[in-house]
């Protein structure tokens, strides 16, 4: 996988290492970043799942009405 270097502030990720509790401040930020990614997948999954069980509902026969 390639690698890429970025700048942050010193403060951001001295805030972000005492929060992920890690002591080395690439794997801090690299666990914020992959939560981040772990997060957006879950929330795909559980909107694509409501959406499916909308469109099940829509494809159901409707009871007649009256």
């Amino acid at each position: 996988m390639a690698k890429i270097d970025i700048r942050l502030d010193a403060e951001l990720v001295v805030e972000v290492m005492v929060l992920a509790g890690v002591g080395y401040p690439q794997d801090a930020v690299e666990l914020v970043v992959r939560d981040y990614i772990a997060r957006g997948h879950r929330t795909e999954a559980r909107v694509a799942g409501q959406d499916e069980a909308r469109r099940e509902a829509d494809a159901r026969p409707q009871d007649p009405q009256g």
